[in-house]
């Protein structure tokens, strides 16, 4: 059985979405407080995907991910490691990161993604979108072909929804810029309904560079976008679901958010059975 572990706390509030994704997908969902993690009581590498969901957490206080990133990265854990220690060690092994939203946030304020130097040291940023208010909508997605990561795998373009307030992705410098696009890194793009890429507001919610609404680290097994998949789990989700079922146009399963989460597990089952 393929486990995932999914955290909450302070302020995080998509795990139920989150967890149901996984749950649909086959897979041990586990949910569990920050804390519990820090204090002993579950162990990371007992698991096989690790996910940060979106939401607030502390508020979104200095910048959106930066006080959680700065407790994963500082915080004594029960057996005297920091919590990034043990990511380190999780992902050395083979296994899985995805965050969203907030948990995309996260992952770059600790320098996960796009981690071109290996140093975990923070090389793009998420800033206040250049509407300057929160966006509240649903975009379409395209994915990045030659993107090699398994949560991607037959993916071309895909509705979904996004709702932030800070999801402006920039780059560190052209340095980092170059290498990510040499690497193949960037996941998906914003897009217009037939997959054209686009920097058009609102097809671009947020202004980010490039279109870019998601990456994934250089080894493929860290992905994070700011959409929310785990919003889209049904053809019954979309907003426009009356309309198009009377036009005779149903979605389905790897039409929605879904897929992402079924690529992963289905790739994790695979390895177990291998090993």
């Amino acid at each position: 059985m393929v486990k995932s572990l999914i955290l909450t706390g302070f302020g995080i509030n998509c795990e139920i979405e989150m967890g149901a994704a996984y749950k649909n997908a086959g897979a041990e969902v586990t949910i569990i407080h920050f804390n519990e993690i820090i204090n002993g009581k579950y162990d990371l590498q007992d698991y096989d995907i690790l996910n940060f969901p979106g939401g607030f957490s502390f508020g979104d206080d200095i910048a959106s991910g930066k006080v959680m990133a700065n407790k994963i990265k500082y915080k004594k854990m029960a057996n005297g490691k920091t919590f990034i220690r043990e990511i380190n060690d999780f992902v050395a092994n083979g296994k899985y990161i995805m965050g969203v939203c907030n948990g995309f946030q996260i992952l770059t304020q600790l320098g996960l993604l796009p981690d071109l130097q290996g140093n975990q040291e923070p090389e793009v940023a998420l800033l206040h979108n250049d509407s300057q208010k929160y966006e509240d909508r649903w975009v379409y997605c395209k994915v990045n072909s030659v993107n090699q990561s398994p949560f991607l795998k037959g993916i071309d373009l895909l509705p979904v929804p996004v709702r932030h307030g800070e999801g402006k992705l920039v780059f560190k410098n052209d340095d980092v810029k170059e290498k990510i696009i040499a690497n193949n890194q960037i996941a998906l793009q914003y897009a217009d309904a037939e997959g054209n890429i686009t920097e058009e507001y609102p097809l671009n919610p947020n202004g980010s560079v490039m279109s870019i609404a998601g990456l994934t680290d250089t080894t493929g097994q860290i992905f994070g976008l700011m959409p929310h998949p785990e919003a889209f789990l049904s053809f019954y989700n979309h907003p426009d679901w009356a309309k198009m079922k009377r036009n005779g146009k149903e979605l389905e399963r790897g039409e929605t958010g879904q897929v992402i989460f079924d690529n992963i597990v289905k790739e994790l089952k695979v390895r177990k059975v291998k090993s």
